[in-house]
């Protein structure tokens, strides 16, 4: 088994951004535990996959457990697991704020705070948070207070998280996306979706790959937010 191969814990694995991070690390030679809710049992004897809902404690207690018994260590989490419900502010039902609140930020509390702590055993870690450039530069054709109140804390979680352990050899980090192609987004909307961009088009997965290893191999780069999403944060 060889405790030595490093190890990543991925949540929101089944598909999308969460499915290529998990192919991202694996070409790195990383072994990885990944959970969803609907995940499927993988072929790959070095990726873990694991199904339940990230919002439960009891999930993120298997999931850091059976990464220690099946391959002895965690030294990454990218906590990629979300909801995202955009509507008008008043139309948020209690329904709505209950889902995206467990995911998006009691999700992150409980697998973190068990990961960190398998971290803090080995002096060594990195922890990378997937958000939304909305936290940052709110847009009057998306209206999504759910998004900025669930990710925004997720980006104040990181700054403090990276403090709070910068001497104990664990980085903290974000990866904040604009609108990222998936099947969410029909084709038919994509022109329109894309115009939201100064860029003018909309990211790629592989673009959200790429952002969370390069943080994973830059050890000088902790409580760090990095936006990649067509220039949004920086203006319109």
């Amino acid at each position: 088994m060889g405790i030595e191969q490093k190890v990543a814990i991925i949540t929101g694995a089944s598909q999308g951004i969460g499915a290529a991070l998990v192919r991202g690390f694996r070409d790195r030679n990383y072994r990885v535990v990944a959970t969803a809710r609907s995940i499927k049992p993988s072929g790959d004897d070095d990726v873990l996959a694991i199904r339940g809902d990230i919002a439960d404690r009891s999930t993120a207690e298997r999931v850091v457990s059976q990464a220690i018994a099946r391959f002895g260590r965690v030294d990454t989490l990218v906590n990629n697991a979300g909801i995202f419900v955009a509507k008008p502010f008043t139309q948020y039902t209690a329904e709505d704020y209950a889902a995206v609140i467990g995911t998006n930020v009691a999700g992150f509390f409980h697998i973190t705070q068990l990961a960190i702590a398998e971290m803090e055993k080995q002096g060594s870690g990195h922890v990378v948070q997937i958000t939304t450039t909305l936290a940052d530069q709110a847009n009057s054709n998306v209206p999504s207070v759910l998004a900025s109140l669930s990710k925004g804390g997720l980006n104040a979680a990181t700054k403090s998280l990276a403090i709070e352990y910068a001497k104990r050899g664990i980085r903290v980090n974000a990866v904040s996306p604009g609108i990222i192609k998936s099947t969410m987004h029909p084709v038919a909307t994509h022109a329109q979706l894309g115009a939201l961009h100064p860029v003018g088009h909309m990211g790629e997965t592989s673009d959200i790959v790429d952002a969370v290893l390069y943080l994973e191999q830059a050890s000088f780069v902790t409580g760090e937010i990095l936006h990649v999403d067509g220039g949004q944060s920086a203006g319109h």
